[in-house]
């Protein structure tokens, strides 16, 4: 090969590795703070990891846990073949200055438990993580996992001190998701051809609208005869109890952890993407001062924008019943105090 050719490939390759190397560099510049080793939040940290869009600290509160769990992940990165780091701890001086951090503290429900028996004991412990995280991470974004969901929110937002655009729950991206899943299995097509809205609190009275849920663009209402819509509808409101029925020993895992991370790509690169979040409304859909599960366009500062769309009488009536729900927990949370 003619020395100058050599010459001008080596230079090309050295520019193209800079260029890798410095744009790694920015990636690696976010961090995020995952409260609670269990299945969640371990699970969480791996994903976000994997897709390299951050360092990680995992927290929690059993001496070695996240310490043996981000040691794991490490020794995997070797053949994931990623970079991002990740370390574990039991106390919070590591966490300073996340940009994101994501709560996944909290006791995890049981077969025959709803997410209402939950609420005395995690609020306790939702309350306490929050505190000590926004101490050291002023200016990051909360995303809230623990449940029962919308009144953890609560919980949250009255502890940090955050405006309500940094404290989101992650509640309508995993429904969204079942949905979706279950649309998929119904119609033997692609899950990535599906599209799908829940939207309202993270319990029975969730409300997916199958008018705004399409197949490759085509509403699944132009599909699917209407039994098999409320046969679909009913099973997404039972998502999360009939895995606690399967697993019998726990709760879901893998479906939080991915919609918590889809919420933290669309923050951490500004993306602003539409997605179901637990949202603090006021005003909006004629619900105020309540976390409810709405499209909120997600970006840097958080929650940036809340999507108003247009509801039918009756599914305005249902989402104003899971509000009524969610008021239920959230005056239930005023008299533990």
């Amino acid at each position: 090969m003619p020395l100058a050719r050599w010459e001008a490939e080596t230079a090309l390759t050295r520019l193209v590795l800079e260029s890798y190397e410095s744009s790694e560099e920015i990636i690696m510049e976010k961090k995020v703070t995952v409260i609670g080793a269990g299945n969640v939040g371990a699970t969480t940290a791996q994903r976000l990891a994997e897709k390299q869009l951050c360092d990680v600290v995992l927290i929690d509160i059993v001496e070695g846990v996240p310490q043996g769990k981000a040691l794991d992940l490490t020794q995997a990165a070797a053949i994931e073949k990623h970079d991002s780091h990740i370390m574990g701890a039991n106390a919070y001086e590591d966490t300073a200055e996340s940009d994101i951090v994501i709560i996944t503290a909290g006791i995890p429900r049981k077969p025959g438990m709803s997410r209402d028996d939950l609420i005395s004991t995690n609020a306790g412990i939702v309350g306490s993580v929050a505190k000590e995280a926004a101490a050291r991470s002023p200016g990051a974004v909360l995303i809230v996992v623990s449940n029962p969901l919308d009144a953890m929110c609560h919980v949250a937002f009255d502890t940090c001190g955050f405006p309500k655009e940094r404290v989101i729950g992650m509640a309508g991206g995993l429904d969204t998701a079942r949905f979706r899943a279950f649309i998929s299995m119904e119609l033997n097509v692609s899950v990535e051809n599906t599209h799908a809205f829940v939207l309202g609190g993270h319990g029975d009275t969730m409300v997916p609208l199958p008018r705004y849920s399409t197949v490759a663009g085509i509403p699944i209402t132009e599909l699917l005869a209407q039994n098999r819509i409320d046969a679909l509808v009913d099973r997404t409101r039972k998502g999360g109890a009939e895995i606690v029925g399967l697993l019998k020993t726990g709760s879901a895992y893998y479906a939080p952890a991915s919609a918590a991370v889809e919420m933290a790509e669309s923050i951490l690169k500004d993306k602003k993407k539409i997605l179901p979040c637990a949202a603090y409304l006021q005003g909006e859909y004629g619900i105020n001062d309540l976390f409810i599960g709405v499209p909120v366009k997600l970006g840097a500062k958080g929650a940036e924008e809340i999507i108003e769309i247009r509801l039918s009488d009756e599914e305005n009536q249902a989402l104003q019943k899971s509000a009524a729900a969610v008021q239920e927990l959230k005056d239930l949370l005023k008299t533990l105090g």
